[in-house]
């Protein structure tokens, strides 16, 4: 099958290029190596969202009512593809408008919706997700994080881990525990991240820039207004955001950016020959198309009006496979990027060796894939 772009969507693309050409700084591939999470990139995103939200390239998939164009999956996947492609310079807040804005529109209460969808329609909000735990990173329906209800509040008392963007993040989609049914006992809690008794301590890392952070909470009292949803509706919530989280990160479309800018320095020094480094190359060009057909096929199955279930950790994963190759393929043949040689390069490999473990670890996945798409029996312990 051949597949190409329709004219409408070709002509989408070309003007998020050109609007991104024109309105980006000149040394813009060496600031992204800052990282969507590090105060630099962040203070740079919250006024060139508002650049976007102007010209109508923040959030145009959104429906109407809200602000949005209206415009089909397609047009949501060209436009992370586009931003990706550059770096993503709208650093952490594309998770407002993959998932946070959407997953407000269909479960926020017309209080909550009216609070904050402005503020994200006008790149003004920082959000971080309070999942994984110490003891429940693959295991998620083992948290411990509880939140007791007393008359019109909430109390809430435990720790997260590896939570990106909570040193800058105005909010927390925080999952708390309300009983102790393993899935049905989690209920999501909408809160400010100045709220006493909350403690943030950034964990160093190898790469990146404030990534990722231990939170504590002591005795957070926040009021049920903030409850979003039902309590005990966080499972069917979290499963409906991820979904939106996970297709709206094409890495695959980064990795074959910088597989193509990698095999262009290659020609340009003269190495590009022999057996060895062309079929590496073409391996790793495979495992992005690979990854971007997956991919494009839940798109479809989105603008089709079917749900999407657990063939999109399949896409991730294929994903994750894809990036994984590109950075190894940087490594071996053309190590002098990651030196300063290619910016690009580089600002792809500090992204792309985490691939594996931003939303939703490697792990995870091929758990997912072998209980629920392959269906393979689960060993008795």
């Amino acid at each position: 099958m051949e597949f190409t772009w329709n004219e409408e969507q070709q002509a989408f693309r070309d003007k998020l290029r050109a609007f991104l050409d024109a309105e980006l700084p000149a040394d813009w591939e060496a600031f992204s190596q800052h990282g969507p999470a590090s105060p630099a990139l962040t203070k740079f995103a919250a006024e060139f969202c508002r650049k976007l939200a102007d010209n109508g390239m923040l959030f145009p998939h959104w429906p109407v009512e809200h602000g949005g164009q209206g415009l089909d999956p397609w047009h949501q996947q060209i436009l992370a593809e586009v931003m990706w492609e550059y770096g993503e310079p709208r650093g952490g807040q594309y998770m407002n408008v993959n998932w946070i804005g959407p997953t407000l529109m269909r479960y926020g209460t017309p209080a909550q919706q009216a609070h904050y969808l402005p503020q994200i329609a006008r790149g003004e909000m920082l959000w971080c997700q309070g999942f994984s735990e110490p003891d429940s990173g693959s295991d998620l329906a083992s948290l411990r994080t509880r939140a007791v209800l007393e008359g019109g509040h909430y109390r809430i008392n435990g720790q997260k881990i590896w939570t990106s963007y909570a040193g800058l993040a105005d909010t927390c989609f925080l999952l708390t525990r309300t009983s102790d049914d393993r899935k049905r006992g989690i209920t999501i809690l909408l809160v400010p991240m100045d709220t006493p008794g909350i403690t943030v301590r950034q964990i160093p890392s190898l790469i990146g820039e404030g990534d990722i952070h231990e939170v504590f909470f002591d005795d957070v009292i926040v009021p049920i207004g903030q409850r979003f949803g039902e309590e005990g509706q966080a499972w069917e919530i979290i499963g409906y955001s991820l979904t939106n989280e996970r297709l709206g990160i094409p890495r695959y479309h980064l990795a074959r950016t910088a597989l193509d800018r990698a095999v262009a320095m290659l020609k340009d020094r003269g190495d590009w020959r022999g057996e060895i480094v062309k079929a590496e190359a073409g391996r790793c060009a495979a495992l992005c198309e690979g990854a971007r057909t997956a991919n494009y096929a839940i798109v479809q199955k989105r603008s089709e009006g079917l749900g999407v279930g657990p063939e999109a950790s399949s896409a991730r994963f294929a994903t994750i496979m894809a990036e994984r190759a590109v950075c190894e393929f940087v490594v071996e043949f053309v190590p002098e990027a990651l030196a300063d040689a290619s910016p690009y390069l580089k600002m792809h490999h500090q992204r792309g060796i985490v691939a594996g473990i931003a939303s939703g670890a490697a792990e995870i996945q091929l758990n997912i894939i072998a209980g629920d798409v392959l269906e393979l029996p689960r060993e008795p312990r």
